[in-house]
């Protein structure tokens, strides 16, 4: 039982309803997204590392997805500013050092082995009208500006607000869970519990533009001593291997 592995563990934070009963049915595909910010994977990506292998051992299919698209753009989840933009040259780099790194603790082979996509494959032809048009239609600015990782930026103490890109993050992520769950029956989401919002955007997705059903569960933040998470981009730059 993967839920029970996971609060055993203390590993749960929280599991949308039907989470559980969806898994004790069979195989399940789910992922974890991983943006290519930095040429290793740190110490605040270690729960998400731990958390797909003890999925692969319950019998259910892992699959590790590498922001090539969302690394372009950056997650303004548990950030109070805006990332710098990596090059294109510099991402490629980061999401082969990674995609290494990822082939360490994951079992490829088997019934249920585990696989590595990219979202850049099926973002790089996706025209900027043609998005806005078939996927921003579908959410309110209501329902987005309520997501804390929006919120926080807006109206906290620092008030530096964010720029539309950022503000675009979720949709994307959003779509990346609809586009595999679509042509890849994947049915679940993980990620840290700061991946909450972005997470069921992706359900709600999924639910508006399709009436399809999926789920989210998150872990907690490994956070350092005065309460901000570990990033790539925070200057925690301790490898996981």
């Amino acid at each position: 039982n993967f839920i029970e592995e996971l609060k055993w563990r203390g590993m749960l934070h929280d599991a949308m309803p039907g989470t559980e009963e969806l898994l004790l049915k069979g195989k399940v595909r789910g992922y974890i997204g991983f943006d290519p910010t930095a040429d290793s994977l740190g110490v605040g990506n270690l729960v998400q590392i731990m958390t797909l292998m003890h999925f692969q051992r319950a019998g259910h299919q892992p699959i590790a997805l590498i922001g090539g698209a969302t690394g372009m753009i950056g997650d303004p989840s548990g950030k109070s500013q805006e990332r710098n933009l990596l090059s294109e040259e510099t991402l490629l780099h980061n999401q082969a050092c990674q995609r290494k790194q990822l082939e360490k603790f994951l079992d490829f082979s088997g019934d249920n082995a585990a696989i590595i996509v990219n979202n850049y494959d099926w973002f790089k032809d996706f025209s900027f009208l043609g998005f806005i048009r078939d996927v921003g239609k579908r959410l309110t600015i209501n329902y987005m500006m309520a997501k804390d990782s929006v919120k926080n930026r807006i109206t906290g103490a620092d008030k530096e607000g964010m720029s539309f890109t950022e503000f675009t993050y979720q949709l994307i992520q959003g779509y990346d869970f609809f586009h595999l769950w679509k042509n890849e029956g994947v049915q679940l989401q993980m990620g840290g519990s700061d991946q909450w919002g972005n997470i069921t955007t992706g359900t709600e997705l999924i639910r508006r533009m399709e009436g399809g059903e999926a789920f989210a569960l998150t872990t907690p933040l490994i956070k350092k001593a005065d309460g901000t998470k570990f990033g790539k981009t925070e200057g925690d730059r301790k490898s996981v291997v």
